[in-house]
C-alpha cells in the first residue's frame, strides 16, 4: 500500500482540501479524524468530532480504541485499498495512525502549505476561531445529526476540472468546540459602511452585503458626490484598497472580492 501524510495545525483547512488533493495525487482513500473514506464516501470508523472533549477526540483520531481500530483495518482489506492519505495535525500524529492501523511506513509527507495558500489558511483559522466550524469530507447524508445539536449544514460538492464529482463536505460544530468568538454579520457591514462613508467622494452608502463562505466578499452600493473631476476608476480602486486594508487590520484576513456599484451621483451640499 502507498501511504501518504498530510499534516498541519488544527483549523487550517486540511479536511476542506483533502478530497481534491487526494484526487490530484491519485489516492483513493483518506483517514481523517477516525474515519476511513474511500472515493469520497465514509466506509468505516467513528469521527473524532462526535467526542465530547478534545482529549477523547485526539484518542479517537489516532485509533487508541481496539474495536474502532479493528473495524477500519477490516474495511481496508474489504475495499482492497492500495493508496491512502493520512490527515493529522503533525507528522507524529500521522505516524501514530499508520502504526495503529499497521499500514507500514509513510512514503511521502505533505503539509497544509502544499495544498492551501497562506491566504486560505488565514481565513480558515479565522472561521474556526469565530464560528467554531469543522469540515468533514463526507456527504451530508452520512453525518449522524443527533451527535451535533448545535450546527450541521451542507458544505460543497467537489468536482474535478472535467466536472466529475469526487465527493462533498459537511460542516459541523462539535460539542468540544465551545470556545469561539461570535462576530455578528452586522459588525462586518458596519465596518464596510464606515470605510466608504468617510471617503470624500462618497455621498451615501446605500447598501452593503457581506458573505463569508468559500469566498469572503463584499458588495457595496454607493452614491457619489458631484463634481466628478477625477479619474473615477482610479478613485474606486483606491477605495477598494482602503476597504481591504481596514478589513485586514480588524479581522486579520483579506476579502476575496470587493464589488462597488455606483447607483447615482449627487451634488455636493455646501456646509
Amino acid at each position: 500500500m502507498n501511504v501518504y501524510s498530510l499534516s498541519g495545525p488544527s483549523g487550517t483547512g486540511k479536511s476542506t482540501s483533502a478530497l481534491v488533493f487526494a484526487h490530484k495525487i491519485g489516492v483513493e482513500a483518506l483517514i481523517d479524524d477516525g474515519l476511513l473514506i474511500v472515493n469520497g464516501v465514509k466506509v468505516a470508523g467513528i469521527s473524532a468530532k462526535f467526542e465530547k472533549n478534545t482529549i477523547t477526540a485526539v484518542r479517537r483520531a489516532i485509533f487508541t480504541d481496539d474495536t474502532h481500530c479493528e473495524e477500519v483495518k477490516e474495511a481496508l482489506d474489504t475495499y482492497k485499498v492500495q493508496s491512502i492519505l493520512l490527515i493529522g495535525t503533525s507528522d507524529k500524529m500521522t505516524k501514530t495512525i499508520a502504526r495503529q492501523l499497521e499500514l507500514g511506513p509513510i512514503d511521502k509527507y505533505y503539509y497544509v502549505e502544499d495544498v492551501r495558500s497562506q491566504k486560505e489558511i488565514v481565513k480558515a483559522r479565522f472561521i474556526r476561531q469565530t464560528q467554531g466550524k469543522h469540515v468533514m469530507p463526507i456527504p451530508y447524508r452520512q453525518v449522524e445529526q443527533n451527535f451535533f445539536k448545535r450546527l450541521v449544514q451542507r458544505g460543497i460538492e467537489i468536482f474535478t476540472s472535467k466536472r466529475e464529482k469526487i465527493g462533498e463536505t459537511t460542516i459541523v460544530r462539535p460539542d468540544f468546540q465551545q470556545e469561539y468568538i461570535d462576530i455578528g454579520k452586522h459588525v462586518y457591514v458596519q465596518l464596510l459602511t464606515f470605510c466608504c462613508a468617510k471617503q470624500d467622494i462618497v455621498h451615501k452608502v446605500e447598501h452593503v452585503q457581506f458573505v463569508l463562505g468559500d469566498l469572503a466578499q463584499a458588495t457595496i452600493t454607493l452614491q457619489l458626490k458631484l463634481p466628478i473631476n477625477y479619474s473615477l476608476p482610479d478613485r474606486l480602486y483606491a477605495l477598494q484598497k482602503v476597504i481591504q486594508d481596514e478589513f485586514h487590520q480588524h479581522f486579520g484576513y483579506e476579502l476575496d472580492a470587493i464589488h462597488l456599484h455606483i447607483k447615482s451621483v449627487e451634488l455636493k451640499r455646501k456646509s
